[in-house]
């Protein structure tokens, strides 16, 4: 998790480009939400093309402008009582300064966007090593620096950062409970928690920065490679505090994509051999991982993960507070990425039922931040994308729609895994379902209450349940590799708290067309609240009584107790 984070003041002419698409795509839910795909006549000429939909970018253009802001950005340790006038006129001396904001990790930091590279090279040359200690210091120089106020005056302490800062952090969940307590509709609490819990503007240009500064120590190898955020951090599904997964792209340098001439004569580089492809993402993530365990200012706890299925670097980024995972040979995870970037750019109310459901989830222990037996939240929010594509109309395509879809330039096979999907947004057509929020949680925890769990899998790609390949309690295809089961960790007792918890929510929620006036807290809040479900343990060793009686006998205890309190 990350520590302690907060923004201080931001000054931004626009918000990002995923903000601004996830607001157009509001408006779009009043219009018409389905899933009756069909091709356009037009076909994409290239992969990834810059093609949007009612304002919405597709996930590589975003990147690819996230990625250019973040290398004619910096990332600055201020000292508390720094004068943002001062900071101000220090830094626009070197170029024109396009955004800023200031946020708290481990001490104050600020993230600094010039208009151009001239004006991080210029910053860059006036900058030196500390003169502290200078014989024993590392001297590897980063974007990432310090500000020392050498004059310090009154000026300076009057209007120094720490005044501004202002919490960025996840909602403790009392807080948020009282804050849904005060919406006037079900539907008001999801939009309400949605904005709660995603990246803002600021964290996500954050993220981004993280990479490149990171790309600045693998360069000394690798001077073509790349790193890019993937997962929750891209995807739009992504929590305040959530880990920051880093993809290690050797793409560019490593022959893969390119053509080689039929005739003539050519040149090779003279290149070392490994056993696997595997065996050569451990030698590089185990030399890059000395890298930044050496040299990688701010990075701290470096573990080497190397012998996990996806071999990985694990590591504390403190100036940001980020936990980090870097990988190098992980790209059906990337595609995945895309996959739920393009169903959250769709329709608002998907990315909305997501965190709806992560965070009851997490309110009542079914995900945990902890590896376990416990449902992942990317096993959940399959889940929730299964539960959308089985309404009627559906909400969302299956994946082979979206494969149907696909141009010559979307191909895309990795490892036999075939990984095709359409990147042009504006081939997809969808259907009218007027379905509110509302009505979706309602229908999401009666659709799991009684789904055949023991019999049948569920699948992304089709749409629909198929039997079980495999006996696990709950069985649940990876889109792309469709022999693997992302939920294989789930142990029986917790499927069972999983399917007991969404009867209880059912009917609390049901509650709410009963109740008058409404309780408080009340709808969505209520959900929240882990004293109004009843505990599900051992329930082998005891007769199951129904959900409803357990869930009535927990709301007239806990009036019996106000009661007594008030009296």
């Amino acid at each position: 998790m990350a520590s302690s984070f907060a923004v201080c003041r931001l000054h931004m002419r626009g918000r990002s480009s995923l903000v601004n698409c996830l607001q157009r795509v509001d408006t779009f839910h009043i219009r018409s939400i389905g899933t009756d795909v069909v091709a356009t006549q037009a076909e994409a000429t290239r992969k990834n093309e810059n093609v949007e939909k009612d304002g919405c970018k597709s996930l590589h253009t975003l990147q690819v402008e996230r990625q250019e802001q973040a290398e004619r950005s910096v990332l600055i340790n201020c000292q508390s009582r720094t004068n943002e006038n001062m900071f101000l006129k220090y830094f626009s001396a070197h170029g024109d300064i396009k955004e800023y904001f200031f946020y708290e990790s481990h001490g104050k930091y600020a993230v600094v966007e010039f208009a151009n590279r001239d004006g991080v090279a210029s910053l860059l040359e006036a900058a030196v090593i500390p003169s502290v200690n200078q014989e024993s210091a590392l001297p590897f120089k980063s974007r990432l620096l310090t500000l020392r106020n050498l004059s310090p005056t009154a000026d300076s302490a009057n209007q120094s950062l720490g005044k501004m800062c202002q919490p960025q952090v996840t909602v403790p969940i009392n807080e948020l409970i009282q804050k849904l307590s005060k919406e006037e509709s079900i539907d008001q609490q999801i939009t309400a928690l949605t904005e709660a819990y995603q990246l803002t503007e600021e964290n996500t240009r954050l993220r981004f920065l993280v990479c490149s500064l990171l790309k600045d120590v693998t360069a000394a190898y690798f001077p073509e490679s790349n790193i890019k955020p993937f997962g929750s951090s891209v995807n739009g599904f992504g929590k305040l505090g959530c880990d920051l997964d880093m993809f290690l792209d050797l793409d560019n340098i490593s022959g893969r994509n390119v053509k080689m001439p039929k005739s003539g004569l050519s040149v090779e580089y003279q290149v070392k051999q490994a056993n696997s492809e595997r065996a050569v993402t451990q030698k590089i993530l185990s030399v890059i991982g000395e890298c930044v365990e050496q040299f990688g200012p701010g990075c701290v706890g470096v573990q080497k993960i190397l012998n996990a299925r996806i071999p990985l670097v694990r590591f504390a980024h403190q100036p940001s507070g980020f936990q980090c995972d870097l990988t190098a040979n992980n790209r059906v995870a990337m595609k995945s990425t895309e996959l739920l970037y393009l169903y959250g750019v769709l329709d608002p109310r998907v990315r909305s039922l997501v965190f709806t459901v992560r965070c009851w989830a997490r309110a009542h222990s079914i995900t945990s931040s902890i590896p376990g037996a416990w449902i992942t939240n990317f096993s959940l929010t399959v889940m929730v994308l299964f539960f959308l594509q089985t309404r009627s109309p559906p909400i969302i395509p299956t994946v082979n729609d979206l494969r149907n879809l696909a141009g010559p330039a979307d191909k895309c096979a990795i490892e036999g895994n075939d990984c095709t999907m359409v990147s042009d947004l504006s081939k997809i057509r969808l259907q009218n379902n007027t379905d509110t929020q509302e009505q979706l949680l309602r229908e999401f925890f009666d659709f799991y209450s009684t789904f055949a769990f023991s019999t049948m899998s569920i699948n992304i790609r089709k749409g629909k349940a198929q039997n079980k390949p495999e006996v696990f309690p709950l069985h649940i295809q990876n889109p792309f590799e469709n022999s693997l089961n992302v939920s294989k960790n789930v142990n029986a007792s917790q499927l069972e708290r999983f399917i007991s918890l969404c009867q209880e929510s059912s009917w609390l929620l049901q509650q709410v067309e009963i109740s008058s006036p409404a309780p408080k807290p009340w709808g969505l809040a209520t959900l929240l609240l882990p004293s109004q479900v009843a505990a599900v343990t051992s329930r082998k060793k005891r007769k199951r009584e129904p959900a409803s009686e357990r869930i009535k006998g927990l709301l007239e205890s806990l009036n019996i107790k106000n009661q007594k309190k008030k009296s």
